[in-house]
């Protein structure tokens, strides 16, 4: 395809999001903004939830990791579920509950004003990060596929891609993202079909003889029971997997924003609990996908991308779909696929991070009612500026980005772990003014015992135990500030 060509398919592309967010947006009030006024359907929600948990990283980076860990992933993907369950059982129920906008909003019931800033601030960090790890990825292919062909530098890339984002959901919010991100899950899920489907046709394979030959027992193998000390160790991924759901789910305000827009809690419990099963099969299609991509490679002799010198696993993909003559219909739906990729993380993390900093920040529920809508519309453009910045600061970062977004997350979100564990498990009252301290002691810690070198703990890698680990500090050090008479009847 042609530069010109992937620039018209993108403006169709947008079009289409503009024009549901015009039919969504009408109502520009902040109760649609924030809650949809908790009229979203279910299953719709759950569809979308599903794009939104995949985004850019799945779509584009968790086939380049066959390379390295072949199907390890799905050790993490069956923690998910585990994690997705404890979500619809115990947290769900405390969150319609309370009626919060912002799920952090429990933290100031249970503990006080300090641990609820605490939370909201250790989320709009790991938002923050996350979202532009995600965006960087996929701005990353965009400007291996097209930008750079036409001389658009990678700053500029960005900063039309978040001020399209800006564009659709200044408006509607959440409930424009609820349908965009239906459009946006469908539109991934074709596009990995189509890509599995070429594929397997040019290798002479079905679906079914491609699971069953060879080449893909001697990358498909899933379970790591061998190496305690490897990363892709079983219990390393599946019990990080639990924490993960749990905490970049069920702990954050950009997936649960969504959750929240459920009539009731029975929906929303629907909700979690659909997307969770799904989750599972679709995971297993995407690394099939990868398997696929390695496979081909070696068989076509495709090298692996290099871009600005670093080799690039991640652009694996974008390189067969859009340069192997594979045909036009792959290269269409990857390129649909990819945008829809960078539009279901971005734009719910947008509005999320516009809901928590007014919300918990700038205590907009309590502003007279002609200075709400304003104040949202600024903090809007605000934060769309600082993910631009962000984006920009990540293309200097090196590795695989999956590793990379899951590595700091694992820092980021044991704050907001412990805090809710320790609200949720114990009875006990702390003594608000310190959590912060708690919460930055956890981190540093947990820091430093992953920097410790080999003479210290050998070959042993981390991986997603840093979440837990991280968490369970926090837990114990809220602990040690507890008041005495803190019992709560």
């Amino acid at each position: 395809m042609t530069p010109t060509s992937i620039l018209i398919l993108i403006a169709c592309y947008f079009g289409l999001l503009v024009l549901i967010s015009y039919f969504t947006g009408k109502e520009d009030s902040n109760d649609v903004f924030f809650k949809a006024k908790r009229q979203s359907p279910w299953y719709i929600v759950a569809f979308g939830m599903i794009g939104a948990s995949l985004s850019g990283v799945t779509f584009i980076s968790v086939p380049g990791m066959i390379g390295g860990e072949q199907f390890a992933y799905m050790q993490g993907v069956f923690g998910f579920f585990i994690g997705y369950v404890f979500i619809l059982t115990v947290l769900i129920p405390i969150y319609y509950k309370l009626n919060v906008t912002s799920i952090y909003q429990y933290l100031e019931q249970r503990f006080g004003y300090v641990s609820y800033k605490t939370g909201a601030f250790f989320f709009l960090l790991s938002r923050v990060t996350g979202a532009s790890f995600r965006l960087f990825l996929v701005a990353l292919a965009m400007q291996y596929i097209v930008f750079k062909q036409i001389g658009v530098p990678f700053w500029l890339t960005v900063v039309i891609s978040i001020l399209l984002i800006w564009l659709y959901t200044n408006r509607g919010g959440i409930k424009t993202i609820v349908w965009t991100d239906t459009l946006q899950t469908l539109a991934m899920l074709v596009s990995v079909g189509v890509a599995i489907y070429l594929i397997n046709e040019k290798l002479d394979w079905t679906y079914f003889e491609f699971l069953g030959s060879s080449e893909f027992k001697a990358k498909g193998q899933i379970f790591f029971f061998d190496d305690p000390n490897a990363k892709t160790y079983f219990w390393k991924y599946f019990i990080g997997g639990i924490f993960i759901a749990i905490a970049m789910t069920g702990l954050d305000q950009d997936m649960m924003q969504k959750n929240l827009t459920c009539k009731n809690q029975m929906e929303a419990k629907k909700n979690i609990f659909s997307m969770a099963t799904l989750l599972i099969f679709v995971n297993f299609v995407f690394l099939s996908l990868g398997a696929l991509l390695f496979i081909y490679s070696e068989k076509f002799n495709v090298s692996i991308p290099v871009l600005d010198g670093k080799t690039r696993t991640d652009l694996l993909f974008p390189e067969i779909a859009m340069n192997q003559e594979l045909g036009s219909a792959l290269a269409i739906t990857f390129i649909i696929g990819l945008i829809a990729a960078a539009y279901s993380s971005a734009d719910s993390a947008l509005t999320s991070l516009t809901t928590s900093f007014s919300v918990d920040f700038l205590n907009i529920e309590n502003r007279p009612k002609d200075q709400q809508k304003p104040l949202r519309k600024k903090v809007h453009i605000g934060v769309s500026v600082l993910l631009i910045l962000v984006v920009i600061l990540f293309n200097m970062l090196e590795g695989n980005v999956v590793s990379n977004l899951f590595k700091f997350a694992t820092f980021t979100y044991g704050p907001l772990l412990g805090l809710f564990a320790f609200g949720i498990l114990t009875k006990h009252q702390i003594k608000d003014k310190y959590a912060w301290i708690v919460a930055l002691l956890s981190i540093i810690i947990s820091f430093a015992i992953t920097s410790l070198p080999e003479t210290v703990i050998g070959s042993y890698k981390f991986h997603w135990e840093i979440l837990p680990l991280n968490g369970l500090l926090t837990f114990l050090g809220l602990l040690l500030i507890k008041k005495r008479q803190s019992v709560i009847e």
